[in-house]
């Protein structure tokens, strides 16, 4: 079992278990720690494969998305003016009325732009929900498959349908061996054994890796980090610093995935309690490992990889650190 640590003065005060799978792009795990098998939902780290039947199906091209528009239908955005005024970009592409989006509204999760929202008077928007990239992304799907767009986060609905699809191709699982639950922005989500989840980002990268319409989301990930979170979130900065050489994505509950093209590989993490604080350290870790970041790029991410825990006075009086390294061989 990996773990990640949370000392206070000298003593370890709490514990992180950590599950990790790295796997190749034909289903073998090179590496983990953990329970590699243990069923997880993706949650939203499944937006980047999710996302891919608007380049297949040509649907970002006919109607014009930008490479940044492009990455922000797969983000967790912190709903600042970029993410915003992107998502309303797609759905004026699309054709549709920003009165369809479905995800629930809630406040930006960035404080200056809650704190913008707040001070204009305005009132929370389904725009400014963190998910509002993919659900304005699904909708320019609807339309551009000749889909009525009306209630696309039904089950029942042809764009959830090309979601499951998209789950079943990518891990090679039927869709009998795929949970399905509801996630918090509405729509539906889906849970794999971590090794599968893993392979799904592996097959993902080696498609990449080949030139395949993949490329074209990976690509948009790595060049617009920023679109995918924002301003101080660790998958935007991860991936500003490995500059190419991986793509990640957070999940709730304690879940980030990612790929390494350059090698076909992929790789899971499920934090056993949910703790976005322990997944974090475990992204970075899993990174240094697999030497996709160097000594330099960890120290360069340390508010990441190793956060102070502070007191309400600003004194640091601990910090939060892996205590696990990644083992090499199969399950």
């Amino acid at each position: 079992m990996g773990v990640v640590e949370v000392v206070r003065g000298g003593a370890v005060e709490s514990r992180h278990n950590v599950h990790v799978v790295v796997s190749d792009s034909r289903g073998a795990v090179v590496a983990s720690v953990g329970d590699p098998t243990g069923l997880t939902y993706y949650r939203s780290a499944a937006k980047p494969i999710q996302a891919l039947p608007l380049v297949e199906e040509g649907i970002a091209d006919r109607i014009g998305l930008s490479t940044e528009e492009l990455a922000l239908c797969y983000a967790s955005h912190e709903g600042e003016p970029a993410h915003v005024a992107g998502a309303r970009s797609i759905l004026e592409k699309a054709g549709v009325s920003e009165d369809l989006l479905r995800c629930g509204p809630h406040l930006p999760f960035s404080p200056a732009a809650s704190r913008a929202v707040i001070e204009s008077g305005e009132a929370a928007e389904r725009i400014h929900n963190n998910c509002s990239g993919k659900h304005a992304g699904m909708l320019a799907l609807a339309v551009g498959m000749g889909w009525d767009p009306v209630d696309y986060h039904e089950a029942a609905h042809p764009v959830q349908a090309r979601m499951l699809t998209e789950v079943e191709r990518w891990t090679g699982l039927d869709a009998s061996q795929i949970p399905s639950g509801i996630d918090g922005c509405g729509i539906l989500c889906f849970a794999v054994p971590l090794n599968k989840m893993a392979e799904s980002m592996a097959r993902f990268s080696d498609a990449a890796r080949q030139g395949e319409p993949a490329a074209r989301i990976v690509s948009a990930m790595t060049e617009h980090p920023f679109m995918v979170g924002g301003t101080g979130r660790t998958c935007t900065d991860v991936m500003a610093q490995a500059d190419g050489r991986a793509f990640v994505k957070l999940g709730a509950e304690g879940v980030y995935v990612g790929g390494i093209p350059a090698q076909g590989l992929g790789f899971a993490i499920k934090v056993q309690d949910g703790g976005r604080r322990a997944v974090e350290v475990a992204l970075i870790q899993t990174l240094a490992d697999l030497d996709v970041l160097s000594g330099d790029d960890v120290a360069a991410l340390a508010q990441h990889g190793n956060p102070d825990v502070s007191n309400t006075c600003d004194e640091v009086v601990g910090e939060v650190r892996s205590a696990f390294s990644l083992r090499v061989g199969g399950i």
